[in-house]
């Protein structure tokens, strides 16, 4: 009964896809498509192919690193805005607010031509091992969207931690679990698995950020399509590519934690 049960609902799902809009749709998409490849100029992306790639990698890496450094900020912050002191708990929500509060633009530029333009003044760090790097723009833009990142996940992580049902601490506790075992084993998994869905769409915000890092000389995906419309004069093309590229990786951000949640299913009680 079971597997006729399962067939069923697996035939209803298939003819769902045969509606009469979704076909129309489907239509409608494959027209544009074939429009757009016959139609519009793509003779330019041989020249510009092997720059594409170290954008598109350039976009990827700045969005892995930002993603996991914003969210070890942001664990800290939570923490310290959930259960932590009046002395942790203010300068966390207060950095949280100015994060949340300001643009992320203003941000990426006070860094980059602020504090940036103040390291040159300073002997000892032109001659230090970091200065090759302070020099470049990367550095600033990793630091801006991590803060970015730490800021709004901070918020996230603050809900998720005064989320986990206080009897499951306590407990852990009367069984005479440490601190440190208690929020590893039972507090910090149960507040991510809670997050885990808004954590999703932080990621894919993430991503949608990272095209100003090219208003600092970053050269990512965006800067390649700024490029090519500045050199070439085309300006359609360019843009289509690149919103396709950044679909793709929003479907991949969205696929992977879809499988996440359903691996990890949200905690409720």
């Amino acid at each position: 009964m079971s597997i006729d049960l399962v067939n069923t609902t697996r035939t209803q799902r298939a003819l769902g896809w045969l509606q009469p809009h979704r076909i129309g749709l489907i239509a409608i998409g494959i027209a544009l498509f074939g429009s757009a490849v016959y139609f519009m100029r793509w003779d330019w992306i041989p020249n510009y192919y092997d720059l594409a790639l170290q954008g598109i990698w350039r976009t990827i890496w700045i969005m892995l690193v930002t993603a996991v450094l914003g969210f070890l900020l942001a664990v800290p912050l939570g923490l310290a805005q959930a259960v932590g002191p009046w002395w942790l708990a203010w300068p966390a929500n207060a950095f949280c607010t100015v994060i949340r509060g300001t643009p992320l633009l203003l941000q990426l530029w006070l860094l980059y031509y602020g504090l940036g333009s103040l390291f040159p003044q300073f002997p000892a760090i032109r001659q230090s091992w970091l200065w090759p790097y302070l020099r470049q723009a990367w550095p600033y833009a990793v630091l801006a969207l991590t803060l970015s990142t730490g800021g709004y996940v901070g918020e996230v992580m603050r809900g998720a931690f005064a989320g986990v049902p206080h009897g499951q601490l306590e407990a852990a506790r009367a069984y005479g679990m440490r601190r440190w075992k208690i929020f590893r084993r039972i507090w910090f998994p149960q507040a991510v698995q809670r997050a885990l869905p808004t954590l999703g769409g932080e990621s894919v915000l993430l991503l949608k950020a990272t095209p100003l890092v090219a208003t600092i000389t970053v050269v990512d995906i965006y800067a390649v399509a700024s490029r090519v419309r500045q050199d070439t004069y085309i300006v359609y093309e360019p843009l289509l590519l690149l919103a396709l590229i950044y679909l793709c990786i929003t479907g991949i951000i969205v696929f992977i934690f879809r499988r996440l949640e359903a691996r990890i299913p949200t905690r409720v009680g």
